[in-house]
């Protein structure tokens, strides 16, 4: 299921938004303002973000530029505004895609699918000779297979796909075991520890790399070519 995070200050068009995009696999998040769409981003992981221009306080295109300071993730504008320099704006302050209210819902899903596509996330990803197969659902070094638990994996996964990208423990946990999920925090360390642990013995060096941020949880960072 695609997670969308939906930001715009009339509850109308949030309700209108997610009565869309729900029959068609998406997971819709609901903010109605840019301060708790920054909060949502803050402690959770989204696929793709709309985002309403005209909202007080802090508008559209700024909640854009802030975004755009940490993250990479696909905004689509949506917004009444159509005139062309507007457009322009906000594809210059990193905006992907603008829709035009009152719009299409199929052009809405179709562009939404489109970029999804143009970003959608590796399947192999192999650093200093350590490979992680999505397809294959494997993971070994320099040919020798490591075996990982599904979870640990995964969580893997997230990790190499986002390098420098700080995954906190509730993160992990809303993306793992979901976000209705009763898991404890010490749970995703217990994982973490038994991933290095793994990968250790097959003579990768991983603490080189899946970096403890104390605190917080936790980042891969890659390193130059051994």
């Amino acid at each position: 299921m695609v997670k969308v995070l939906l930001v715009d200050d009339e509850k109308r068009m949030l309700d209108l938004l997610a009565l869309y995009l729900r029959p068609h696999n998406y997971s819709c998040r609901k903010a109605v303002s840019a301060k708790e769409a920054l909060s949502f981003l803050k402690d959770e992981i989204f696929d793709i973000v709309l985002i309403d221009i005209m909202m007080p306080e802090m508008n559209g295109w700024e909640l854009c530029q802030e975004i755009r300071k940490n993250s990479d993730i696909p905004i689509i504008m949506v917004t009444a505004r159509e005139q062309k320099e507007d457009i322009i704006k906000g594809l210059k302050l990193g905006a992907d895609d603008y829709v035009t209210k009152p719009f299409d819902e199929n052009e809405l899903l179709a562009r939404m699918e489109a970029l999804l596509r143009r970003t959608e996330p590796l399947k192999r990803i192999e650093v200093n000779g350590l490979l992680w197969n999505e397809d294959e659902f494997e993971l070994s070094y320099k040919n020798n297979v490591i075996k990982l638990t599904p979870k640990e994996f995964t969580m893997l996964g997230y990790f190499m796909k986002k390098p420098n990208q700080v995954f906190t423990r509730e993160q992990l946990i809303d993306l793992i075991w979901g976000y209705e999920s009763q898991t404890e925090e010490r749970t995703v360390d217990s994982h973490v520890r038994n991933m290095r642990d793994k990968i250790r013995q097959s003579g990768f060096p991983i603490d080189d790399y899946l970096i403890t941020v104390w605190g917080i949880g936790y980042k891969w960072v890659n390193k130059p070519s051994l």
